[in-house]
């Protein structure tokens, strides 16, 4: 269950220099996906397409509209019934109150809340930019995507999450988020560049960090938790059971035989796991997590239902020198010892039986503590005739019956030929 996982926090030793590369590599994280365009630019462009309109640079709308609602902060215009916008309390002297008209520039439209992004003439964000400083966690929304992240807004000012930073595993299709609001870490804020700089995997993982030593702390074998799919491998797959990785065995993930957990599961499913061992020592902790323990296993209802005496059709699906395998049912297989095969004396079950073949089975004996059910062929067979005799002995028995000499005549027998042999009978049968 060995993994070293990038998703954990490192230890003390080791932050400096991995941190430096997890530095080093965000920053290339956002040149490849920033270049010299600034976010302005880039969100302008994004605006435009989204509206369904051709960007124009610097070109803004200005518009008189009537104050309707103020609320959290933010301040509700109408233009007319089917226009609406929204602004910052903030680029007001005093709270405005509803309608009072004012002029406002259209800077962009919010295609998720259905809402212009407006501003007042001569309007700044200066001061709300102020509040923020890199580190902080700041509420965000993802109003667009590009090839290399995600458009981002936090109270109406523009940001960029790389898709590296989109999540702690590897997400296919980043596009899921759009629309969405999630708290994030602010890694970079250079407001010379207009440069703000989101991670929504850097809270992900201070999060996990925080549950670590709780989880740890609770946690016991024969718990059944609630696990996130991290990473699927040939062995098994890795599940997170709340800030700390657990492997689920491939053998322990279905009570069938499967070939690859990714028959069964893929990474971001949510499931009910149970925890089997627990392994406090190892560096990091090694957590063994079964999901087939939390199901019924289908083989046990069907062996419960099978009687001894009851006849079954099989296919031979493995052959052993001790004997022979035979699926009854799907997933379920009984034992034919080799004693079992034939009513003749055989070496070993291939002498009469092929993988793959079919045939007609009788149960013996089912043991359900075991799952174990043996079966007979040879029951369902016709005994073969014996051999004919070859003389007075037993059958095969080469010896013949020694041939006692006649009785001496005498009262017993003189009783016994009078009781037994009256009317001229011959006697018979050893009386001799």
């Amino acid at each position: 269950m060995d993994q070293t996982n990038p998703s954990q926090p490192p230890s003390p030793a080791s932050a400096t220099p991995d941190r430096a590369a997890r530095d080093a590599e965000l920053m290339r994280e956002i040149e490849d996906a920033l270049g010299d365009m600034s976010l302005e630019d880039m969100m302008n462009d994004r605006s435009g397409a989204m509206r369904g309109a051709a960007p124009v640079k610097g070109e803004r709308q200005l518009r008189t509209g009537t104050i309707f609602r103020v609320h959290d902060g933010e301040v509700y215009v109408e233009f007319d019934p089917k226009r609406q916008g929204v602004c910052p309390v903030t680029q007001f002297e005093q709270e405005p109150k509803p309608g009072e008209k004012y002029d406002f520039f259209e800077e962009r439209f919010d295609p998720f809340e259905g809402l212009w992004v407006i501003s007042r003439p001569g309007a700044t964000h200066k001061g709300d930019l102020d509040n923020l400083s890199a580190g902080m966690i700041v509420e965000a929304r993802c109003v667009g995507m590009n090839k290399g992240g995600l458009d981002m807004e936090v109270s109406h000012h523009k940001a960029f999450m790389p898709a590296g930073q989109v999540d702690i595993r590897h997400i296919e299709d980043i596009s899921v988020f759009l629309g969405e609001k999630f708290p994030c870490k602010i890694i970079e804020l250079r407001r010379e560049k207009g440069r703000m700089v989101l991670s929504r995997k850097a809270v992900i993982l201070e999060e996990r960090a925080r549950m670590r030593d709780q989880v740890l702390a609770e946690l016991e074998v024969g718990q059944t938790r609630t696990a996130t799919i991290t990473s699927l491998q040939q062995y098994g797959a890795f599940a997170d059971i709340g800030g700390v990785d657990g492997l689920i065995h491939i053998g322990d993930i279905s009570h069938e035989r499967i070939k690859d957990p990714s028959e069964l599961l893929k990474a971001g499913q949510v499931v009910q796991v149970k925890v089997l061992r627990i392994d406090r020592e190892s560096k990091p902790i090694k957590i063994a997590l079964g999901l087939k323990q939390t199901m019924s296993d289908p083989a046990l209802n069907a062996i419960g239902e099978l009687e001894a005496g009851a006849t079954l059709t099989g296919r031979v699906t493995k052959l052993m020198d001790f004997g022979a395998f035979v699926e009854v049912a799907p997933g379920i297989e009984g034992l034919i010892h080799v004693s079992e095969v034939a009513h003749e004396r055989i070496p070993t079950p291939d002498k009469v039986l092929q993988v793959g073949e079919v045939l007609q089975v009788k149960v013996l004996s089912v043991d359900m503590g075991r799952k174990r059910i043996s079966l007979s062929r040879k029951a369902l067979l016709d005994r073969p005739a014996a051999p004919e005799r070859s003389g007075p002995g037993r059958p095969g028995d080469r010896r013949e019956r020694e041939v006692l000499p006649a009785r001496a005549d005498d009262p017993a027998m003189r009783k016994l030929r009078a009781k037994f042999g009256g009317n001229g009978r011959e006697l018979k049968g050893g009386l001799s």
